[in-house]
């Protein structure tokens, strides 16, 4: 992705979860000087990786198979320093704008409606065990109630719904068109983009980056890269 485009969909991620109503944390709009001069105190945000978060997944069309989410809080497993064993994210999902399928080893998690448009989830049974999908029915909560689904079956979560996703439970979401943008929350185990994502389609999670302007707010996965505070001694 070009860095003109992240600095432009992470203005139109902050444009949308102000009127929203969700406030994010004032590190949201640092600038690098900022961060420079915080270095010593933002230690918990730079390993952590909080912060924005832009991908288009490899596939260089942001609008039709990607996603702008912020990390608000996380954990490390097994940490002492970061014993957290949660982790918890807002996300911008627009119509039509797909995530690809994907499930987690051994992140359990919520994923929430709340608010704007309907949120679009196909399910598909995994077999984290293989790497890949099974046939055959399959059990799943959605607002505390037990379902069962054929993979490949669509839950669609209203404003306000929830679902549980399990290892089992490979996912692909977008917004229902016609709509409008969903704010989605996710509330999970411990999130390891880097370690904890098997996607079964032909994607990455991280786009390579050209730098056509200079970052403005900086993405988390950049932190190590512009901020010289950030980087591990």
């Amino acid at each position: 992705m070009k860095r003109s485009e992240i600095n432009r969909r992470i203005a139109e991620g902050m444009a949308f979860f102000e009127a929203m109503h969700f406030k994010l944390p004032p590190y949201a709009t640092f600038t690098i000087a900022d961060w420079e001069r915080e270095a010593e105190a933002a230690r918990e945000i730079f390993d952590l990786k909080l912060g924005w978060d832009v991908t288009a997944f490899g596939g260089g069309d942001f609008l039709k198979t990607g996603l702008l989410l912020f990390t608000l809080r996380n954990g490390i497993a097994g940490s002492e320093r970061y014993p957290k064993p949660y982790a918890e994210k807002i996300m911008m999902v627009r119509e039509n704008q797909v995530t690809p399928r994907h499930f987690h080893w051994h992140k359990r998690e919520d994923i929430i409606n709340r608010g704007g448009g309907n949120l679009v989830i196909e399910l598909f049974h995994a077999d984290p065990a293989e790497n890949r999908l099974r046939d055959g029915s399959f059990p799943v909560s959605v607002n505390g109630f037990r379902r069962t689904l054929d993979s490949g079956d669509k839950v669609i979560l209203q404003p306000g719904d929830s679902i549980c996703l399990e290892p089992i439970h490979a996912h692909r979401f977008y917004g229902e068109p016609g709509r409008g943008s969903v704010l989605a929350g996710e509330v999970s185990m411990v999130n390891d983009d880097s370690n904890d994502n098997c996607f079964l389609d032909d994607v990455i999670r991280f786009d390579p980056v050209e730098e056509d302007e200079p970052p403005f707010p900086l993405p988390a996965a950049d932190y190590e890269t512009f901020v010289k505070g950030a980087r591990h001694a």
